[in-house]
């Protein structure tokens, strides 16, 4: 049987509050007490019975991060970062793929909230209308959204500056001489990549000799990205250039280039988003634009646990990060 609190006290001569306060640092204890009571729970192997404790506390001190796809390297690398900001405040880290499903996102979200997690980090399937916001408000619970909310969202968020990136990459494929670019996303209504899409056509627009760019909406993965490649080449033979909404579509386009006797970047330039570790090491390496991923894993927990602490009410905080354009060999000039 478990060694229990009671256990520790009745061998310590002390009773179990005075136990309990010693174990969690609390005040009213004396110092050779408190030594004394340790001592004796290392001794017997006691361990704190963190559910019963959160029960009385009302904080589990376990918070959840809902992400898309785990095998997307971006989120590979912002969970890093979000599971190292919450062991660092003393919190596990509980993670959850949502497989772009709404309703698949919405049971774990229920779940989480009755498993007690002091807070969730949301990489949300679509941009949350007014409504959904007031449903996951009503639970009570503090969330942070790894992408931009509504506007007069309720909740924090956490992300890259997506229109910037977006913004960027179109001026470097008109800065090479492009005029027929084509870009490929994600499912219509995704909050990241509908403003990198924003982003990219304003750009093209504002250029003194505006480009209208074929636009294909499709999964965010690497097959998603493969089947856009091919339809894209199959409609449109003509294109010189394309802007990938991620990094990992931009591979399975490559490869769909490969396939139908496209030279990178002879014949067809491919720019992507994120900056994953990969980017660097395929062949030719991606241009891409890079966005701080664990450090906005990062952020998003430190926001979290601000929002979580009940005794000090937090207003929403917005963290937006910089992007920058990251060149190598998978563009090149018209």
């Amino acid at each position: 049987m478990p060694v229990t609190i009671k256990d520790v006290a009745r061998e310590s001569g002390v009773n179990v509050s005075t136990v309990s306060r010693a174990l969690n640092g609390e005040y009213g204890v004396h110092a050779e007490t408190r030594e004394m009571v340790t001592a004796v729970a290392r001794r017997l192997g006691y361990r704190p019975n963190r559910v019963a404790r959160g029960l009385v506390t009302g904080r589990s001190h376990t918070l959840a991060l809902v992400v898309s796809d785990i095998r997307n390297h971006f989120f590979a690398e912002v969970a890093r970062g979000a599971e190292d900001a919450a062991c660092l405040a003393g919190h596990d880290l509980i993670l959850c793929n949502s497989d772009l499903d709404p309703e698949k996102q919405m049971r774990y979200v229920q779940s989480l909230v009755e498993k007690r997690v002091d807070g969730i980090l949301m990489n949300s399937v679509s941009v949350l209308s007014r409504k959904q916001q007031e449903q996951l408000a009503s639970l009570g619970i503090a969330i942070v959204l790894l992408n931009r909310a509504a506007p007069r969202s309720v909740f924090s968020t956490a992300c890259a500056d997506n229109q910037a990136g977006g913004r960027l990459a179109a001026g470097h494929l008109l800065s090479l001489g492009h005029r027929r670019i084509a870009h490929l996303t994600g499912p219509r209504h995704h909050g990241n990549m509908t403003d990198r899409a924003k982003g990219f056509a304003a750009e093209l627009a504002s250029a003194p000799q505006p480009v209208e760019p074929v636009v294909l909406y499709g999964r965010n993965t690497f097959s998603g990205g493969y089947e856009m490649g091919l339809e894209l080449m199959a409609r449109h033979p003509g294109v010189t250039a394309i802007f990938a909404a991620n990094d990992t579509m931009a591979f399975g386009v490559i490869r769909a280039l490969t396939e139908t006797g496209r030279r990178i970047p002879d014949d067809v330039s491919v720019i992507g988003f994120d900056d994953i570790e990969l980017a660097g090491i395929v062949n030719p390496p991606l241009t891409t634009i890079n966005q701080p991923k664990y450090e906005i894993g990062q952020a998003a927990v430190e926001i979290l646990l601000r929002c979580a602490d009940r005794k000090k009410p937090h207003p929403p905080e917005h963290r937006t990060f910089d992007v920058r354009l990251v060149v190598r060999g998978s563009c090149t000039a018209r």
